[in-house]
């Protein structure tokens, strides 16, 4: 290319390193100011990654530096204003997951873009990672015939960083969302199993609650830490898990279809396709494990051959979604994760809420 997309980043918070880190990567790009609220985490941001330009107001940035592309790291709540004020001064937009807190807000947000001639995406990072990569290619093949039921599950540690930061204030900004710990956090659930659901408003039914001891008597109480998801649509169906407590914590998604199913891990970088035994029945059962084995040996090899080569690293799925996205402007294609499928999942999660909330209020 003769000229790089200029990119600005707004919100410099951990998230925000790995959006630039990743840019840093990319040919067709280069990051050239940052921005927050807090003028010093956008100075420190600029420091360690030798950018020039740093500034806490947004407006003040977009004037200033005629930027191609804003990436939008800050909590939620302010995507939607964000978003706007992105797209009136000229710039297509990445914006952090969930694309805002209510559906209603996503379809106006999604069409306003639209209509002013921009691109949007949203984090899925894990949507683009190899393991998911793979097993949508292996769908599209046919491997597994026809997909009739997907199972995803999504661990998350209270005890991390981001779990001690929500739970250390009752002042953090997760508290204020509808769907609080879940809404930060369940797009990576839902997104691994949106495409196989053959409806854009599938039938929702819930189950969630609190398995931890350690209570605050303020509205950290309020926040459930466990979920589980059922997702019906005309003809396929899901079951999704959101755990902070069940081990180990696995990230992985499972197809089953009318010939086979695939498992991708998301944490062991495996894609395993499950097949009916041809053999009698004793035999067949004994030598599955031989044949999984051999799947599992397979699949090692080839991640440690990607590990020697440097190419087996955590962010590879968000290098990909920004390397693709930034694509999609640059040759005006469309973006790497469709509107309807962005949308499915922001109804989907709305829907997931409103009976969160339904029952927390009848609990009350």
């Amino acid at each position: 290319m003769d000229k790089k997309l200029k990119v600005g980043v707004v919100g410099c918070g951990q998230i925000a390193d790995g959006h630039i880190s990743e840019i840093k990567k990319l040919n067709n790009s280069e990051v050239v100011a940052l921005c927050d609220i807090e003028k010093l985490m956008a100075e420190q941001a600029a420091i360690r990654y030798g950018i020039s330009s740093y500034y806490d107001n947004f407006e003040e940035m977009l004037n200033e530096q005629n930027l191609d592309v804003v990436h939008i790291t800050t909590p939620p709540q302010s995507h939607f204003e964000l978003t706007k004020i992105a797209v009136d001064a000229g710039c297509h937009v990445y914006v952090e997951k969930p694309v805002t807190p209510t559906y209603e807000d996503t379809v106006k947000l999604i069409e306003y873009v639209k209509s002013n001639g921009k691109k949007l995406t949203v984090g899925w990072n894990s949507y683009f990672d190899p393991p998911a990569v793979e097993l949508r290619e292996m769908v599209n093949q046919g491997v597994i015939g026809q997909p009739l039921h997907a199972e995803s599950f999504f661990g998350y540690g209270l005890s991390g960083s981001f779990g001690k930061a929500i739970l250390g204030s009752n002042k953090h900004w997760v508290h204020a969302l509808p769907g609080k710990l879940f809404q930060n956090n369940i797009d990576h659930m839902i997104n691994k199993v949106v495409e196989f659901i053959d409806s854009d408003k599938p039938q929702i039914k819930i189950f969630s609650g609190k398995y931890r001891d350690r209570m605050f008597n303020d509205i950290r109480d309020k926040m459930d830490d466990e979920l589980r998801v059922m997702i019906q649509g005309h003809r396929t169906s899901a079951y999704c898990t959101f755990s902070s407590h069940i081990q180990p914590m696995g990230q992985f998604v499972k197809v089953y279809g009318s010939k086979s199913a695939i498992n991708a891990d998301f944490i062991h970088r495996t894609v395993i396709s499950e097949n009916s035994t041809t053999f009698p029945s004793a035999i067949g059962r004994m030598l599955e494990a031989f044949i999984m084995a051999k799947k599992y040996r397979k699949q090692g090899w080839r991640n440690l051959k990607k590990f020697i080569k440097s190419d087996f690293h955590y962010f590879v799925g968000l290098n990909k979604l920004i390397n693709d996205y930034y694509e999609s402007i640059i040759y005006d294609r469309e973006p790497p994760i469709s509107y309807d499928n962005i949308l499915k999942v922001s109804w989907i999660m709305e829907e997931i809420f409103n009976q969160l909330n339904q029952h927390q209020h009848d609990d009350n």
